[in-house]
Protein backbone atom coordinates (compact mmCIF):
# COMPACT_ATOMS: atom_id res chain seq x y z
CA UNK A 1 0.00 0.00 0.00
CA UNK A 2 1.43 3.41 -0.70
CA UNK A 3 0.97 6.60 1.63
CA UNK A 4 0.76 10.14 0.43
CA UNK A 5 1.02 12.88 2.66
CA UNK A 6 -1.13 15.65 1.48
CA UNK A 7 0.78 18.84 2.80
CA UNK A 8 4.10 20.34 1.96
CA UNK A 9 5.10 20.82 5.99
CA UNK A 10 8.51 20.53 5.88
CA UNK A 11 8.30 19.54 9.18
CA UNK A 12 5.77 16.42 8.61
CA UNK A 13 8.04 15.67 5.54
CA UNK A 14 10.90 15.38 7.75
CA UNK A 15 9.37 13.35 10.23
CA UNK A 16 8.07 10.37 7.92
CA UNK A 17 11.46 10.97 6.25
CA UNK A 18 13.47 10.21 9.37
CA UNK A 19 11.31 7.65 10.89
CA UNK A 20 12.33 5.46 7.15
CA UNK A 21 8.43 5.38 5.87
CA UNK A 22 8.03 5.31 1.90
CA UNK A 23 5.78 7.90 1.04
CA UNK A 24 5.08 11.07 -1.56
CA UNK A 25 3.99 14.74 -0.89
CA UNK A 26 1.56 16.44 -2.72
CA UNK A 27 0.21 20.19 -2.39
CA UNK A 28 -3.79 19.75 -0.93
CA UNK A 29 -4.88 23.22 -0.17
CA UNK A 30 -7.52 24.01 2.34
CA UNK A 31 -8.76 27.37 2.90
CA UNK A 32 -8.15 26.82 6.76
CA UNK A 33 -8.97 30.88 7.54
CA UNK A 34 -12.44 29.71 5.80
CA UNK A 35 -12.66 26.38 7.62
CA UNK A 36 -11.64 28.38 11.03
CA UNK A 37 -14.03 31.61 10.86
CA UNK A 38 -16.94 28.65 10.23
CA UNK A 39 -15.89 27.06 13.21
CA UNK A 40 -15.96 29.62 15.48
CA UNK A 41 -16.18 28.76 18.98
CA UNK A 42 -15.92 25.29 17.91
CA UNK A 43 -13.19 23.17 20.52
CA UNK A 44 -9.60 23.35 19.25
CA UNK A 45 -9.70 19.22 18.56
CA UNK A 46 -12.95 19.64 16.50
CA UNK A 47 -11.07 22.52 14.15
CA UNK A 48 -7.38 20.79 13.96
CA UNK A 49 -9.30 17.49 12.99
CA UNK A 50 -11.79 18.82 10.55
CA UNK A 51 -8.47 20.42 9.00
CA UNK A 52 -6.89 17.34 8.40
CA UNK A 53 -9.68 15.33 7.04
CA UNK A 54 -10.24 18.12 4.55
CA UNK A 55 -6.79 17.66 3.58
CA UNK A 56 -6.74 13.80 3.51
CA UNK A 57 -10.36 13.79 1.49
CA UNK A 58 -8.44 16.12 -0.87
CA UNK A 59 -5.17 14.08 -1.53
CA UNK A 60 -7.18 11.17 -1.64
CA UNK A 61 -9.59 12.51 -4.45
CA UNK A 62 -6.11 13.24 -6.61
CA UNK A 63 -5.14 9.24 -5.41
CA UNK A 64 -8.06 7.63 -4.95
CA UNK A 65 -5.52 4.07 -4.67
CA UNK A 66 -3.59 5.35 -1.82
CA UNK A 67 -3.77 6.28 1.81
CA UNK A 68 -3.59 9.93 2.10
CA UNK A 69 -2.39 11.32 5.35
CA UNK A 70 -3.86 14.93 6.19
CA UNK A 71 -2.74 16.77 8.93
CA UNK A 72 -2.87 19.75 11.00
CA UNK A 73 -2.11 21.75 14.34
CA UNK A 74 -3.81 24.42 16.17
CA UNK A 75 -2.54 26.21 18.89
CA UNK A 76 -5.14 27.61 21.77
CA UNK A 77 -4.26 30.32 24.38
CA UNK A 78 -5.92 29.85 27.46
CA UNK A 79 -8.76 32.04 26.80
CA UNK A 80 -9.50 29.66 24.23
CA UNK A 81 -8.14 32.16 21.12
CA UNK A 82 -6.80 29.92 18.51
CA UNK A 83 -3.09 31.92 16.65
CA UNK A 84 -2.95 31.21 12.96
CA UNK A 85 0.23 31.53 11.06
CA UNK A 86 1.60 34.63 11.36
CA UNK A 87 1.05 37.09 7.96
CA UNK A 88 4.02 39.35 9.11
CA UNK A 89 6.99 39.72 11.51
CA UNK A 90 4.83 42.77 13.71
CA UNK A 91 2.12 39.67 13.88
CA UNK A 92 4.32 37.24 14.94
CA UNK A 93 5.75 39.86 17.85
CA UNK A 94 2.08 40.21 18.83
CA UNK A 95 1.47 36.31 19.45
CA UNK A 96 4.33 36.36 20.97
CA UNK A 97 3.86 38.61 23.26
CA UNK A 98 0.65 37.02 23.64
CA UNK A 99 2.05 33.36 24.56
CA UNK A 100 4.50 35.02 27.06
CA UNK A 101 4.70 33.59 30.49
CA UNK A 102 1.28 31.75 29.70
CA UNK A 103 0.34 28.03 28.95
CA UNK A 104 -0.99 27.22 25.55
CA UNK A 105 -2.42 24.53 24.16
CA UNK A 106 -1.02 22.73 20.73
CA UNK A 107 -3.62 20.36 18.96
CA UNK A 108 -1.89 18.13 16.37
CA UNK A 109 -4.16 15.54 13.99
CA UNK A 110 -3.81 13.29 11.94
CA UNK A 111 -6.92 11.77 9.40
CA UNK A 112 -6.01 9.25 6.99
CA UNK A 113 -8.26 8.64 4.00
CA UNK A 114 -8.35 6.31 1.29
CA UNK A 115 -10.88 6.62 -1.85
CA UNK A 116 -12.54 9.51 -0.88
CA UNK A 117 -13.62 8.55 2.59
CA UNK A 118 -11.84 8.75 6.12
CA UNK A 119 -10.42 5.41 7.16
CA UNK A 120 -8.73 6.39 9.98
CA UNK A 121 -7.95 9.41 12.98
CA UNK A 122 -5.90 10.36 15.81
CA UNK A 123 -6.13 13.93 17.48
CA UNK A 124 -3.25 14.49 20.38
CA UNK A 125 -2.52 17.27 22.83
CA UNK A 126 0.24 18.97 23.97
CA UNK A 127 1.03 21.41 26.57
CA UNK A 128 3.35 24.05 26.09
CA UNK A 129 4.55 26.52 29.29
CA UNK A 130 5.75 30.10 27.76
CA UNK A 131 8.25 31.43 29.79
CA UNK A 132 7.98 35.05 30.88
CA UNK A 133 9.63 36.75 26.93
CA UNK A 134 11.71 39.71 27.40
CA UNK A 135 10.90 42.82 24.22
CA UNK A 136 14.63 41.95 23.54
CA UNK A 137 14.30 37.89 23.37
CA UNK A 138 11.61 38.46 20.96
CA UNK A 139 13.77 41.32 18.69
CA UNK A 140 16.23 38.66 18.75
CA UNK A 141 14.36 35.86 18.05
CA UNK A 142 12.55 37.16 15.54
CA UNK A 143 15.87 38.94 13.84
CA UNK A 144 17.13 34.88 13.50
CA UNK A 145 13.87 32.84 12.90
CA UNK A 146 11.79 35.52 10.53
CA UNK A 147 10.62 34.60 7.81
CA UNK A 148 11.01 31.10 8.41
CA UNK A 149 8.48 31.08 10.83
CA UNK A 150 6.09 32.35 8.88
CA UNK A 151 4.54 29.12 7.86
CA UNK A 152 4.34 28.11 11.87
CA UNK A 153 1.44 28.52 13.86
CA UNK A 154 2.72 29.15 17.69
CA UNK A 155 6.12 31.31 15.50
CA UNK A 156 8.01 28.25 16.49
CA UNK A 157 10.18 25.26 15.66
CA UNK A 158 10.70 23.10 18.42
CA UNK A 159 13.44 21.62 16.63
CA UNK A 160 15.38 24.78 16.76
CA UNK A 161 15.77 27.72 18.16
CA UNK A 162 11.90 28.17 19.37
CA UNK A 163 12.86 25.77 22.02
CA UNK A 164 14.25 28.69 23.98
CA UNK A 165 10.47 30.17 24.24
CA UNK A 166 9.20 27.16 26.94
CA UNK A 167 10.22 26.81 30.38
CA UNK A 168 8.70 23.11 30.58
CA UNK A 169 6.33 21.08 27.40
CA UNK A 170 4.14 18.33 28.58
CA UNK A 171 2.93 15.65 25.56
CA UNK A 172 4.41 13.79 22.56
CA UNK A 173 7.77 15.50 20.96
CA UNK A 174 6.01 14.56 17.87
CA UNK A 175 2.76 16.06 18.62
CA UNK A 176 4.56 19.03 18.97
CA UNK A 177 6.14 18.62 15.60
CA UNK A 178 2.73 18.81 14.07
CA UNK A 179 1.83 15.27 13.84
CA UNK A 180 0.91 12.57 16.15
CA UNK A 181 3.38 10.24 14.57
CA UNK A 182 3.88 6.93 16.56
CA UNK A 183 -0.10 6.61 16.21
CA UNK A 184 0.36 6.60 12.66
CA UNK A 185 3.34 4.40 12.51
CA UNK A 186 0.88 1.70 14.74
CA UNK A 187 -2.04 2.40 11.44
CA UNK A 188 1.06 2.30 8.68
CA UNK A 189 2.44 -1.37 9.89
CA UNK A 190 -1.52 -2.35 10.18
CA UNK A 191 -2.22 -1.36 6.44
CA UNK A 192 1.51 -2.76 5.08
CA UNK A 193 3.13 0.34 4.46
CA UNK A 194 6.02 -0.93 6.50
CA UNK A 195 6.81 -4.00 7.89
CA UNK A 196 5.08 -4.61 10.99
Amino acid sequence: MKLVLASQSASRRAMLAAAGVPFEAIAAPVDESGVKAAMAGAAPRDVADTLAELKALKGSALRPEALVVGSDSIVALGDGRLLDKPESREQAATHLRMMSGTRVTLVSAAVVAQAGRAVWRHVAEARLHVRGLSPDFIETYLDAEWPTIAGCVGCFRIEGPGVQLFERVEGDHFTILGMPLLPLLAYCRTRGVMAS
